[in-house]
């Protein structure tokens, strides 16, 4: 993250604290696990990767796996799902994305079933307050009758400390060039949404009490993958220290908290990107630590719009590039079914078992 895109944000970030009490908070609703790491069951594990705000095609694989209906209610009974992370970010419909996996959240123990929403690098980045990568459709989403009251608002405390500021520097403050940049920047919407995901808002504090790792008979869940350092931490640490971050005011300046580090659970690639031969011994040790048999990421989209294989199935990557379109033009939507020891691949036109032997170990082959 540059110094410059991090401190416009925070920027609008403070500025959205002042209106703060105009939004009405809700209960987040999250569901309470008494271990994360230690999770074991005899019931079908489906899990899905990156949603990007594809809503319409999480919807489709949701139905292709069998866990909501055609009203777009839980249907899975006891299966568990686990989304390993980034629901939002450059798709259009993330707000509903959210919505129906809180939904999901809420019913699924009501027929037996449970699901898991892990956080992603993106949705970490939503609550720091990074939104870079946020599409105009997904301000739009925020945006209310008040919105331009509200940008109003905000800009009046925002230019009030700018001017100050420039005047103890001995500074024109030009009022004009600096409201032309702000409207630029500030979107309507986009402060509403910084509200909603801040830590009293109603995605915010939802999110905040959410794990970053899984592990469910012996196969750990994460966005993007353990490291051989960070796995020395363990499970338990792991959530528990990202979980703190995500309350800390100094996180979002930090490029080495756990949450924003390139090589925490959230952000790093090796898993899916470092050479089997070369990352085998290391892997083995990761495994060891973590008490795991297998390591289930999202976050790199895997070659050819496919859940893939590595290690002899010890890694699988579930992230197909569900969004599809300019940003992942081969990508589809997927999800990973395991039942007992078989893996199968779930597409919305077909299914496919994954080999999981070494020979079989690039991808589950039908394109």
């Amino acid at each position: 993250m540059s110094t410059p895109m991090l401190h416009r944000y925070q920027r609008v970030a403070a500025a959205a604290v002042v209106v703060a009490c105009l939004v009405a908070t809700r209960s987040g609703g999250a569901q309470t696990v008494p271990d994360s790491c230690a999770i074991t069951t005899k019931e079908r594990i489906v899990a899905i990767g990156d949603v990007h705000g594809a809503y319409d095609r999480f919807v489709a694989i949701l139905r292709a796996a069998g866990l909501v209906d055609g009203r777009e209610r839980w249907s899975g009974g006891r299966t568990v799902l686990v989304q390993t992370g980034d629901m939002v970010d450059r798709g259009a419909d993330s707000r509903r994305a959210l919505d129906l996996l809180r939904r999901l959240e809420r019913d699924a123990p009501r027929a037996g079933g449970r699901v898991h929403a892990l956080l992603g690098n993106h949705e970490v980045m939503r609550l720091l307050g990074d939104l870079r990568d946020v599409s105009q459709e997904e301000y739009a989403a925020f945006r209310g009758g008040t919105s331009e009251e509200t940008r109003d608002r905000v800009y009046e405390k925002v230019s009030a400390t700018a001017a100050s500021q420039a005047k103890a520097a001995g500074q024109t403050f030009d009022d004009t060039a600096y409201r032309r940049r702000f409207l630029q920047e500030t979107p309507l919407g986009a402060i509403e949404m910084l509200i909603e995901f801040g830590p009293n808002g109603d995605y915010g504090r939802w999110l905040r009490t959410h794990d970053t790792m899984v592990k469910i008979n012996e196969i750990v869940f994460v966005h993007g993958g353990i490291n051989p350092a960070v796995s020395m931490l363990g499970c338990n640490a792991i959530n528990e220290k990202v979980r703190a971050e995500l309350t800390a005011a100094t996180t979002a300046a930090d490029p080495n908290a756990l949450s924003n580090s390139e090589t925490g659970p959230l952000w790093y690639r090796g898993l899916a990107t470092e050479p089997e031969a070369t990352l085998a011994p290391e892997l083995e040790m990761i495994l060891q630590r973590l008490g795991a048999k297998t390591i289930v990421i999202g976050h790199t989209v895997s070659s050819g719009g496919t859940i893939a294989t590595r290690f002899g199935g010890r890694v699988v990557q579930i992230d197909t590039g569900m969004l599809n379109g300019k940003f992942y033009p081969k990508g589809r939507s997927s999800a990973l079914e395991i039942d007992g020891d078989k893996l199968t691949a779930i597409y919305e036109d077909h299914r496919d078992a994954i080999p999981t032997t070494p020979e079989g170990s690039k991808s589950a082959l039908r394109n």
